[in-house]
């Protein structure tokens, strides 16, 4: 398993229009769903162990985060030839299993991660209610094995700024992972 770390793409760019299916209700979910509101989204996946140490966080998290407001969708967009478990029926499992109320979107020719930018599971990029990247990196400081509480700290911190209508702090840590699993062949 490759350590990977967010890009950390630049700040103020627009979040890339997404049209997905959710795997949970089977509706299309569109980035226009959430105009004029914040903007969570967090590429996850079901196998990855960095994602697994902080999947039961993300629940509680994102119903406290859309109860003040935001809009959160999980997207996976690991290659499913490769990686059978990350297909939408397990995604719908997991997302059941972990009692998960947002969106879990299959990004099935991986173009959202690719115009997102990103690299690994989880990755996280906030937007604010125009649609402007304000955040990108970690959820918090825990990994897999560093005794570090899952929290979402970082990501309710930039949540707490954007909701007073100030920018989160510039000092952004990048989230790290496994990659996403790009597919051999991008054209397929």
């Amino acid at each position: 398993m490759a350590l990977t770390p967010s890009t950390m793409t630049s700040l103020g760019r627009p979040c890339a229009p997404f049209t997905l299916r959710d795997v949970t209700s089977g509706h299309t979910v569109r980035r226009s769903d959430f105009a004029g509101r914040p903007l969570l989204v967090m590429f996850i996946c079901n196998h990855c162990p960095y994602v697994v140490h902080v999947q039961g966080a993300l629940g509680p998290l994102a119903a406290d985060l859309t109860a003040k407001g935001l809009a959160v969708v999980g997207i996976c967009s690991n290659d499913v030839r490769t990686h059978p478990s990350d297909g939408p029926l397990p995604m719908a499992q997991t997302a059941k299993v972990q009692g998960w109320s947002f969106p879990y979107l299959h990004d099935e020719d991986q173009s959202v991660a690719r115009a997102f930018n990103a690299a690994c599971t989880p990755d996280f990029f906030l937007f604010d209610a125009a649609h402007e990247l304000a955040y990108r990196g970690q959820l918090d400081g825990s990994r897999p094995g560093n005794g570090i509480p899952v929290t979402g700290e970082d990501i309710r911190a930039a949540v707490e700024a954007i909701l007073a209508g100030r920018a989160p702090s510039a000092k952004q840590l990048p989230s790290m992972g496994c990659n996403i699993k790009w597919r051999a062949h991008a054209h397929d």
